[in-house]
């Protein structure tokens, strides 16, 4: 429980202020380091083009962006 391998995080910056959000993210970045897979939703879009690392977007249950591949969907093909 307390190393976990992932940490799956459903919206942990969902009503908060910006300053609590960056609280939280960068907790959220200290246990990434610390070699936790960190798996994260949100709708927060500053907060996503903050990020450094891999980022995947998803529209109606599919993935329209991984920025880890150089593929994307356009939305004209959804």
């Amino acid at each position: 429980m307390n190393d976990p391998a992932i940490l799956l995080a459903d919206e942990p910056t969902g009503n908060l202020d910006e300053r609590a959000t960056r609280g939280v993210f960068q907790l959220i970045r200290e246990i990434n380091a610390g070699g936790t897979c960190v798996v994260m939703a949100t709708h927060d879009l500053d907060l996503v083009k903050q990020a450094t690392y891999r980022t995947v977007e998803m529209r109606e249950g599919g993935v329209v962006f991984d920025s880890g591949t150089d593929e994307s969907t356009s939305e004209e093909e959804l």
